[in-house]
């Protein structure tokens, strides 16, 4: 691979697997240089060599770890050094936030449960999952905080390609409907008057206390309350982004229910299916929309 490309170039976080892994090889088929990033070592090699034996050729792998800025910022320096630019960067790394016991999970509902995660449900996932508060950190870390810099670390070589794109992938669980609290719905949705630092305080406020035990008098969600609150300030900073830029086009994607390791391997959807809303998000015409959120191929509201 030459250190100047032609080519679209794209930078895929969380790629060695589930959706992510499919967001690379459809990508790559659709003549787009892929630097597939990854946390693990080994598995970013392995997934390389499946994406290379699927007939994908520009395909490379770079370390990844979402939560180490020296490690962001090692991703960074490479791909301007091979590339001199970026013009798609996919926010895909993710975790749950929650452990759940994933054999009798599956076996509830006819493995569509996370259909019937929602708060007047809790005491049915007593048993299935738990959310311990640790977790709960580690996942607005990762999901929330560490989409944010690898985006800030990626803007100066987004800003030099001429047809920029981000994709954060989302979730249907990053719906403010699932918030109950009315006046934090409503700091989201003032996109007007949202910040960054706003977004920090709400996320500050439900550590706060989800530490202790409050949720529910509060207006948090109940169930996988981490993820949920994680995903709507990623599409609160997705709308800002796209403000802030208006030379990119930046939105949010929910892949739909998708059959992978986050899921417990429930769902209705492949990889392969859950890997086609991210991609045209990825792959959108100069004159498509910014700053919306997209359930599946649909747009929806936030």
């Amino acid at each position: 691979m030459g250190s100047v490309t032609n080519k679209r170039v794209a930078v895929v976080t969380g790629g060695n697997k589930g959706i992510g892994l499919e967001i690379c090889r459809q990508l790559a088929s659709n003549d787009v240089v892929v630097v597939l990033a990854a946390r693990n070592e080994s598995r970013g090699a392995e997934a390389i060599q499946n994406l290379r034996a699927s007939g994908a050729v520009d395909v490379v792998f770079h370390q990844l770890d979402v939560k180490d800025s020296t490690s962001i910022a090692n991703l960074a320096k490479f791909v301007e050094s091979q590339f001199q630019k970026l013009d798609i960067l996919v926010n895909n790394a993710a975790e749950s936030g929650i452990v759940v016991r994933h054999d009798e999970f599956r076996g509830f509902k006819d493995g569509k449960g996370y259909l019937h995660v929602h708060d007047e449900n809790a005491h049915m996932f007593t048993e299935l999952m738990e959310q311990p508060y640790d977790l709960g950190e580690e996942c607005l870390k990762t999901n929330y905080y560490g989409t944010k810099a690898v985006t800030e670390a990626f803007l100066p070589l987004l800003q030099l390609s001429n047809s920029p794109r981000i994709v954060n992938v989302s979730a249907n669980f990053g719906k403010l409907q699932w918030i109950r609290n009315e006046k934090v719905k409503a700091e989201f949705m003032g996109i007007e008057n949202l910040t960054e630092e706003k977004i920090d305080e709400i996320i500050q406020k439900f550590l706060t206390d989800f530490k202790a035990n409050k949720l529910s008098e509060n207006g948090w969600p109940l169930t996988c309350t981490a993820y949920k609150i994680s995903k709507a300030a990623v599409n609160g900073y997705t709308r800002l982004l796209a403000r802030k830029f208006p030379n990119m086009l930046i939105n949010s994607v929910h892949p739909g229910y998708v059959i992978t390791d986050i899921t417990s391997h429930t769902g209705i959807l492949t990889a392969t299916e859950g890997a086609k809303a991210p991609v045209m998000g990825a792959l959108l015409p100069d004159d498509g929309p910014s700053g919306v959120c997209f359930d599946e191929m649909q747009v929806v509201s936030f």
